[in-house]
C-alpha cells in the first residue's frame, strides 16, 4: 500500500478545520487533495482525536 504524505495527526487537524466552519473545497484546495480524499478521511477518522488515531494504529498492527 502506498504511504500517505499526510500523517494521521494532520488528517485529524484537517477534519477539525472543516468542523470549525471552513468549507471542504477550500481546505482541499489548500492541501492539494480531492474532495473524495477528504470524504474517505472523514469516514475513517471522523470524530477522532489524535490519541484515538494512535490507538487505532496500535490495534491494526
Amino acid at each position: 500500500m502506498r504511504k500517505s504524505k499526510f500523517t494521521e495527526s494532520q488528517i485529524v487537524a484537517t477534519l477539525k478545520q472543516v468542523e470549525g466552519g471552513c468549507q471542504v473545497k477550500d481546505v482541499c484546495r489548500e492541501l492539494g487533495i480531492s474532495d473524495a480524499t477528504y470524504y474517505v478521511w472523514n469516514s475513517k477518522y471522523g470524530g477522532m482525536e489524535a490519541a484515538d488515531v494512535q490507538r487505532l494504529r496500535d490495534l491494526e498492527t
